[in-house]
């Protein structure tokens, strides 16, 4: 069954995407490495099931230099830990836990494996990050946002 764009928010409301990019403004102003945010963003849109955002983020990983052999084992990252940093690792079980909150909340496990490798003005970021990508996931994958016609190119 073909999947057909329900709107535009964008046209209907160009504010509502003003208001999001407030937030993500506020998360690209902190010091956190471009290809780790967007990691969290491909596995947070996985996750979510959110084509569009995925087009935009693996294209930004890779601009940020991120290995093409990380982008393609990342929904798996756990069975694959030596290709990811201890820093990486924290921030995708992060992403996971946060993005399936009502499942079980974030854990302590996950919450003191963040805090071991990132102070807290990072973990406030990433937390920030995760909300933010969770935003826009909802946002495209309610209205069935078409993807462009070319793949997203990042800037």
């Amino acid at each position: 069954m073909p999947v057909t764009q329900r709107m535009s928010i964008q046209d209907v409301d160009p504010e509502a995407y003003k208001a999001v990019l407030g937030l993500e403004k506020y998360v690209h102003s902190g010091n956190l490495d471009a290809g780790l945010l967007a990691l969290m963003k491909i596995r947070a849109s996985q996750i979510n099931h959110c084509a569009w955002c995925l087009d935009m983020h693996v294209a930004e990983a890779r601009k940020a230099g991120v290995d093409q052999r990380q982008l393609d084992v990342v929904a798996a990252w756990r069975e694959a830990p030596a290709l990811f940093s201890a820093r990486e690792q924290a921030a995708l079980a992060f992403a996971e836990e946060v993005t399936l909150i009502s499942q079980d909340g974030v854990s302590d496990e996950v919450w003191d494996g963040l805090l071991a490798v990132f102070d807290q003005k990072e973990a406030v970021l990433l937390l920030m990050a995760v909300a933010a990508i969770n935003v826009w996931n909802r946002m495209n994958v309610a209205v069935h946002t078409d993807l462009p016609a070319q793949p997203f190119v990042a800037g």
